[in-house]
């Protein structure tokens, strides 16, 4: 693609940015007529659509990984990216290129344009993003589409799908202003995605989130599994390389399986996608074989999930954001630093609780580095000093360079493992600034 081309892909993207980016209209219905003008692209493929607080992200990487190894043409649609916006639309692994994304967004932009003259509101960021998805996905001929709900789950713009399953990994306390400040509450958007008849696969959830979801699968006659209930996967061993691990079903089990993702939780996130697998080929008659589970599983990538981007020193990378992921994140860094301090790199949207995340991390932290994030949305220095200060923690404020060259410094001084989470936008920068390294 020439460097001009390149160039209009940057202008285009810029302007999807101004597209209400900090505005969430929680709405079905402009989506929607968006997708009727592209012809309703959402209806030409398969979908498993999965909602969750947490786990969402891998679960869906896991599966776009043991479909793809299956022999499927898969489409995998996320949020947010990570370096680059191609990153949240990608066929077989691969995200979408700049000559296509450029078709892709002249296509909705005309369509957002003839919406908008019959009296509609101008489409989010959010609805553009997902309509552009679903109208490439059909394009490439997709058969199977793993959808991550951006947010929630009943007004989100990816609910306007009809699944084979639906998914809801988790339910912690997050999002509280768009979705509710209970369990309950949250628990009743994200089960929104549940459809009429359609099974539905849930990880492990509160009592008080699962009776909703229950609830709500009931009342829609949709067949609900607990993953936990009709999958065990048992972690032999682990190591910076991966997780050597065990997979038990009602009807196989599948030994020395091996995954790169790192970290106990994600034994949840695999039983999940197995769980939905099975509810798939039991929809579709379209079987998942042992092989195909075993090297989708051992070729998955999701970065910033317990990434490891120094081994000498050790410095891992995680989006981990809210306190339930937190919480998991620290018992793995636990595990793997074996003794050794920890320094922790944090930074945090203004709109997180950065000072539940803290505390989590307390315990293990020896020192600590706090940065602001690049964007409108970031919580300022000051904000991140008072954090700190609440949870006692000796935390130096500055920014992401002076803060990874200091932290890698004292890793080596100390013998010591560098943890940087808070925010997926913090772990974007920190890969772009590693790459130029």
């Amino acid at each position: 693609m020439s460097k001009a081309a390149d160039t209009q892909v940057d202008a285009l993207l810029s302007r999807l940015y101004q597209r209400n980016l900090h505005t969430i209209k929680l709405s079905l219905d402009v989506v929607a007529e968006l997708l009727r003008e592209l012809g309703n692209p959402q209806d030409a493929f398969l979908s498993i659509h999965i909602a969750g607080t947490n786990g969402k992200g891998s679960t869906s990487a896991i599966l776009a990984s043991i479909l793809k190894a299956a022999g499927f043409r898969v489409g995998l649609y996320t949020s947010p990216h990570l370096r680059c916006f191609n990153e949240r639309v990608q066929v077989d692994g691969e995200p979408i290129r700049n000559g296509d994304l450029l078709m892709a967004m002249e296509v909705v932009e005309q369509a957002a344009v003839r919406i908008r003259e019959t009296g509609s509101r101008d489409v989010t960021f959010f609805e553009f993003t997902t309509a552009l998805a679903f109208w490439w996905f059909r394009q490439c001929g997709i058969q199977v589409a793993v959808l991550e709900t951006g947010m929630g789950g009943r007004l989100d713009a990816t609910n306007v799908v009809t699944p084979i399953v639906s998914v809801i990994t988790s339910i912690g306390l997050d999002h509280q202003a768009y979705l509710g400040d209970t369990l309950e509450e949250i628990a009743r958007e994200k089960a929104g995605i549940i459809k009429l008849g359609r099974p539905v696969v849930c990880g492990q959830l509160p009592e008080a989130a699962l009776n909703v979801v229950r609830e709500a699968a009931h009342a829609r006659a949709a067949r609900l599994t607990v993953a936990s209930e009709v999958c065990a996967v048992t972690r032999n061993s682990q190591t910076l390389e991966g997780q050597r691990l065990t997979i038990e079903t009602a009807s196989e089990t599948i030994g020395r399986v091996t995954c790169p993702l790192l970290g106990r939780y994600q034994l949840i996130n695999i039983a999940v996608a197995i769980a939905t697998l099975q509810e798939f080929a039991a929809e579709t008659s379209l079987p998942i074989s042992e092989e195909a589970i075993r090297e989708g599983l051992r070729h998955v990538v999701w970065p910033a999930r317990l990434q490891i981007l120094s081994r000498d020193p050790l410095i891992l990378l995680d989006g981990a954001h809210n306190v339930e992921a937190m919480t998991n994140l620290r018992r793995t860094v636990e595990e793997l630093s074996e003794g050794r301090p920890v320094g922790v790199l944090a930074s945090f949207l203004a709109d997180k609780n950065a000072v539940g995340c803290l505390r989590v991390l307390a315990p293990i932290a020896r020192r600590c580095w706090l940065v602001p994030c690049d964007g409108a949305r970031a919580m300022t220095q000051s904000a991140l000093a008072s954090a700190a200060r609440q949870t006692e923690m000796d935390a130096e404020v500055t920014t992401l360079k002076p803060a990874l060259d200091a932290a890698r410094a004292w890793a080596q001084e100390q013998s010591g493992v560098v943890l940087i989470a808070g925010s997926f936008y913090l772990a974007g920068e920190v890969l772009a600034a590693t790459a130029a390294d």
